[in-house]
């Protein structure tokens, strides 16, 4: 248990550190432009509301927009080449 808590608190630490660089400086403020969550279902499915309730909480964390790209076909091909891509 102590190792998991040492382990946990580590990693917390380091992302604090990370942060507040990236705050310090705005070439390593991430993200500077908008964020694509591409999804390989059609819209209105389980997997479309909850990306889009999981890019809303990311825009309001963030302060940059998240925005849900829907590409189905080809059994997940289709995102999946656009993911490779961009």
């Amino acid at each position: 248990m102590r190792i998991l808590l040492a382990a946990l608190l580590g990693f917390t630490a380091s992302f604090a550190c990370a942060a507040d660089r990236a705050a310090n400086d705005p070439a390593l403020a991430y993200p500077s432009r908008p964020i694509r969550i591409i999804i390989t279902v059609v819209p209105g499915g389980g997997a479309d509301v909850t990306a889009r309730a999981i890019g809303q909480k990311l825009t309001e964390a963030w302060g940059q927009q998240a925005i849900v790209d829907n590409r189905p076909g080809g059994n997940g091909v289709v995102g999946m080449d656009i993911a490779a891509h961009a």
